[in-house]
């Protein structure tokens, strides 16, 4: 592995560089978003707060390289969640190149085109921490971190000690997953509080997660 920074760099310093940097910088969170939750509105809030950024892309995957074989709804559907989800925040927008493309969804594949697309941009990356230790098995992961910044959040018993660069943000432990969302759906149980009214109402009118997906 290339010489890398060890430690976490300080959400601050990368603040302040922002204010006199004029190059454009953008958050993009990552996932399948079956459905997308409040958990995944408070990361990209608070990491768009604390590094000063532009905007967060929500970035919705096709065929998640990750996922162990796990199945998810159409993504015609998924789309339309987020959609609703982030409605009223301008500065949260829906990014379709992995749906587009569609198959598995590298990361590094996406972020080399927006690169090539957005050269006046830098990318903040935004992975939960339990992911971090994952990091070494990431399809060109030596290519990627040339690329973006990592940013990771914290989740609760996971480190984020890598040889990989990251920021990292700290954000409340909220204690909601997409499973969670979608087992209480299937259980006729509320999930009031837990995703947007938008999302509920989307959820309901198309009759999503009756079986499990």
């Amino acid at each position: 592995m290339s010489e890398k920074l060890s430690k976490v760099i300080e959400p601050q310093v990368i603040f302040e560089s922002t204010l006199l940097d004029e190059r454009k910088k953008v958050g993009i969170l990552g996932g399948t978003f079956n459905p997308p939750h409040l958990g995944h509105l408070i990361i990209a809030d608070q990491v768009k707060n604390q590094l000063g950024l532009e905007k967060i892309l929500f970035l919705p995957s096709a065929e998640p390289p990750h996922a162990q074989g796990k199945k998810t709804i159409d993504a015609k559907h998924r789309v339309k969640m987020v959609e609703q989800a982030i409605a009223e925040r301008p500065d949260f927008e829906i990014e379709l190149s992995e749906i587009q493309r569609g198959g598995k969804s590298y990361t590094y594949d996406t972020i080399r085109r927006l690169t090539e697309e957005n050269p006046e941009i830098d990318y903040y990356f935004i992975i939960g921490a339990d992911m971090v230790e994952n990091l070494p098995t990431w399809y060109k992961v030596e290519e990627l971190i040339n690329l973006i910044q990592f940013v990771a959040v914290n989740r609760p018993s996971y480190s984020v000690e890598t040889d990989y660069p990251l920021i990292f943000i700290d954000v409340p432990n909220i204690e909601i997953s997409s499973s969670l969302v979608r087992q209480k759906i299937m259980d006729h149980c509320s999930v009031n509080y837990l995703i947007p009214d938008s999302v509920i109402q989307y959820i309901e009118k198309e009759g999503l997660y009756d079986i499990e997906t």
